[in-house]
């Protein structure tokens, strides 16, 4: 440490030290806080903090947190300035932009998405309802279990958009979205989501640090999973034992049908997290709202005639849904992976290097909930998905003049891709033995 015409820097090196538990530093603007006990009360929870501790995180900082978040730094201020702080020519043309998005006024022109959604939602739940308790028909059960699933991809997205930013015009209004959209309809706690998306948004597609990769003993998208690698996210070892190996093994045909009972280990993470020792913001409320869905959902399914058609009503619900859950996968799975964590200057990098996009007409932008634009969520993740379609053709002029990868593939090309990463990493587990052609294969799927 030193002092300037009275300004006192740190180093990086320095920087770097104040990156464990009970001692969390961040630079942001070149200026340095101390953030060790706000980590404990931070709204976005611990982790982003605890992954990005020890370093410049001003973009990070940025694509999260609207501007009048910056007057509340000052208290945090430690009054030493990062030495030699520098700022990439993406990072600045990536600020750039998100200030002349401020100026315009999109992060606040949310339009009526979440209206009309919770408006489809609530028909949608009335026409299921009726289906189940007043036709007799089987095929009137079947639809219903068919619209049973679009209902939970929409209530998700309501969800998700009001995990990002507020959708309504409180933000108490905002927690009471979120605990009916998430819990009381879909089973699967607000909590737990806001849990393991800030920790994918901030390591995006790291194998170390992002949970939304860290499938094993069902899937491993590299065969950097094979040498069973610590999670640093679940802070234990993923252990790539003989069933892991065998079921990684054929997991481009396990692909789908295990995509189709997704839904059971989200209900099982929600309640592993919710009666967890883990400090869990409003679990009570979250507690509520999963007592709520586990009071609907079997009573529903008690009301159908026979046994046959539960089954085929919470299958066929399941395997609708299960299109979301394959729309995370494909923008994802296929997408370059790394390990560590991004640091301050690669923030971009890292969000374009990871993510892929899903091509559509616009009429389906309700079907994907605007997270076909994923590199844009990524990017900017405060931004109301109606916007997201209108600046794709800024982020693409961005990366085309950085020389970064924008890659937005259909629907069907996106599957094909997957199902190459993970029959590519399938054969990879059959031949353990060959490290040489395993190495090769990471060669050009990992960077960093």
């Amino acid at each position: 440490m030193e002092e300037v015409e009275n300004k006192k820097y740190i180093t990086v090196e320095e920087l770097k030290e104040h990156n464990k538990q009970g001692d969390l530093w961040i630079s942001i603007q070149g200026k340095v806080y101390n953030v060790t006990d706000w980590a404990k009360v931070h709204p976005g929870g611990d982790i982003p903090i605890l992954n990005l501790a020890g370093q410049d995180v001003t973009d990070a900082f940025i694509a999260y947190h609207p501007g009048t978040a910056w007057k509340y730094l000052d208290k945090f201020f430690t009054g030493y300035h990062l030495k030699g702080f520098k700022v990439s020519e993406v990072s600045r043309d990536y600020r750039k932009l998100v200030s002349e998005f401020s100026k315009l006024g999109l992060f606040e022109k949310k339009e009526h998405v979440t209206l009309f959604t919770l408006t489809s939602v609530a028909v949608m739940f009335g026409i299921v309802v009726y289906g189940v308790l007043r036709c007799t028909s089987v095929w009137a059960h079947l639809g219903s279990a068919i619209l049973l699933g679009l209902l939970w991809m929409q209530s998700t997205y309501v969800g998700h958009d009001s995990g990002h930013y507020e959708v309504m015009s409180s933000r108490g209004y905002n927690k009471l979205a979120q605990i009916i959209c998430g819990n009381c309809l879909t089973g699967i706690s607000i909590a737990w989501w806001k849990w393991t998306h800030n920790a994918h948004h901030i390591a995006c597609n790291s194998l170390e640090y992002d949970p939304d990769l860290q499938h094993i003993p069902v899937f491993a998208v590299s065969s950097r999973f094979f040498s069973s690698m610590k999670s640093c996210f679940y802070g234990r070892e993923l252990k790539f034992d003989t069933l892991s190996r065998l079921l990684v093994s054929y997991q481009h045909w396990t692909f789908y049908p295990v995509l189709c009972v997704a839904r059971v280990n989200l209900y099982l993470q929600t309640l592993l997290l919710l009666f967890s020792r883990r400090k869990v913001p409003d679990r009570a409320f979250n507690i509520m709202g999963i007592l709520v869905f586990w009071t609907w959902f079997p009573l529903m399914i008690s009301c159908l005639p026979n046994w046959e058609e539960r089954v085929m009503f919470v299958m066929a619900s399941f395997c609708v849904c299960s299109i979301q859950h394959l729309q995370f996968c494909l923008n994802h799975f296929a997408a370059d992976v790394y390990m560590g964590l991004p640091n301050g200057n690669d923030w971009f990098e890292k969000q374009t290097a990871g993510t892929l996009d899903i091509s559509c007409s616009t009429w389906m932008d309700w079907f994907f909930g605007g997270l076909q634009f994923q590199l844009e969520h990524h990017l900017f993740p405060r931004l109301p998905r109606a916007q997201l379609r209108k600046i794709s053709p800024l982020v693409i002029d961005l990366c085309k003049k950085h020389n970064l990868p924008y890659r937005s593939l259909s629907f069907l090309e996106a599957n094909k891709w997957t199902l190459r990463t993970l029959r590519t990493a399938a054969l990879q587990a059959r031949d353990l033995t060959n490290p040489a052609q395993n190495l090769l294969w990471e060669a050009f799927n990992t960077h960093g």
